[in-house]
């Protein structure tokens, strides 16, 4: 990483960021858009100031950022692990496909017992993965109630053997609604949960793959000269970052290495670690949460009903050994770091709140993703001697314990 020196005559601190995004399609473009829009808002809030450039390193796409925060420089480059062609090449554009899809995803979680035993934790992420399920069943059942009706009309005019032309609309209302999926997202989070669930909880070998070329490129940031080198996985990316990290430390860090954190945000890994198939990652949770080279800080808020909050992931997948040290558990609280206004706007716009992580707070707490990712401290150093959240959830409910 270049060094630039400041005014003062001094080195800012200097970061290395990857970002690792959940079951997305888009284009890493919109992290970065998301990245400038609100660290502008949360600077003006907070009073200090951050600059986006473009990126100096080779690699994954991403940005540069500068950071002058309470009088203390800082840069990084933050970087994007993009495994959004996989997530593409998995999204069925076939309706029928899309409906064997829901069959196979409900009988995974409901014949494995893991539906139930995920619903002792929070009652959110659960309804949000049944949302799909009932939201394309009643797109269905609408569309045959229309061809129902249509045929009855066309036989009651012509002849009775014509109620069978009520077959004819349905797959015309069926296009369209999934023409407008992208206000309903039921066909989205259809695919989202028929990943996990095709491999019964364990990796398809191309993601698998992927995985061991960030685990590559994080290692190459480790070897070179910086301050901190910081994985943050959101969503679904905080399941990846687990196995990824596990696998880099278990090969061995060089020697003299930077700082190594991981920030968990809004993670949903009981949706995976509690089906039967998923022993590659109970065992990378077991493994990371003992580690002393890492910092594993993970933050979740009650009021995102996307994710399993205030669950401690290695815990409540009933894998905890004698010495875990990770992950610290932290609240986001939303009701408190976010406006009686701007909460009464937010509250019921549940997939932006489950990138609230990634944006600005208008009444921050001591969770800033731009302090973090941008600010002069490391992760160990701004949570050094915080108690875990008083509302962590730690009580082991998954059925399936054994591991890789």
């Amino acid at each position: 990483m270049k060094t630039e020196i400041t005014a003062q005559g001094k080195k800012p601190f200097r970061r290395r960021v990857f970002y690792i995004p959940g079951y997305d399609p888009i284009h890493p473009r919109r992290y970065r858009e998301l990245y400038r829009r609100e660290a502008t808002e949360q600077a003006a809030i907070s009073g200090y100031a951050i600059t986006l450039q473009p990126k100096t390193t080779k690699g994954p796409y991403g940005w540069r950022v500068h950071g002058s925060i309470h009088g203390q420089q800082a840069q990084a480059e933050v970087e994007v692990l993009v495994w959004s062609d996989i997530v593409r090449g998995s999204m069925s554009n076939s309706i029928p496909a899309t409906y064997a899809q829901l069959v196979r995803t409900a009988w995974a979680y409901i014949a494995s017992g893991a539906l139930f035993r995920l619903m002792q934790l929070r009652k959110g992420p659960v309804i949000a993965a049944l949302y799909p399920i009932v939201f394309l069943l009643g797109q269905l059942a609408l569309a045959g109630a229309i061809g129902w009706g249509v045929g009855q009309l066309v036989a009651a005019f012509t002849h009775p053997v014509l109620i069978v032309s009520g077959l004819i609309p349905i797959p015309f209302i069926l296009r369209w609604f999934k023409a407008h999926d992208n206000k309903v997202f039921a066909y989205y989070l259809m695919h989202d949960y028929a990943f996990s669930a095709r491999w019964n909880g364990a990796n398809p070998p191309a993601l698998e793959a992927r995985m061991a070329e960030f685990a590559a490129i994080i290692r190459a940031a480790l070897e070179g000269d910086c301050d901190e080198v910081l994985v943050v996985g959101h969503s679904s990316g905080a399941h990846l970052g687990v196995s990824i990290l596990a696998d880099l430390i278990r090969t061995g860090l060089p020697a003299g290495h930077p700082p190594l954190a991981f920030l968990s945000l809004g993670q949903v890994v009981p949706m995976v670690s509690f089906l039967p198939g998923a022993q590659r990652l109970r065992g990378d949770l077991v493994y990371l949460c003992t580690r002393d080279e890492i910092t594993w800080v993970d933050v979740s808020a009650p009021g995102d009903g996307c994710a399993f909050a205030l669950c401690d992931p290695v815990a409540v997948s009933g894998v905890a050994p004698p010495g875990q040290r990770w992950p610290l558990v932290l609240s986001a609280a939303f009701t408190q770091t976010l406006s009686t206004e701007r909460w009464k706007q937010l509250r019921w716009r549940f997939f932006r709140l489950h990138f609230q992580y990634l944006c600005a707070f208008d009444r921050p707490g001591d969770y800033d993703y731009f302090k973090i990712t941008a600010g002069p401290l490391t992760l160990a150093q701004r949570y050094a001697n915080r108690a875990p959240s008083k509302s962590r959830i730690l009580t082991p409910v998954n059925r399936y314990t054994d591991t890789a």
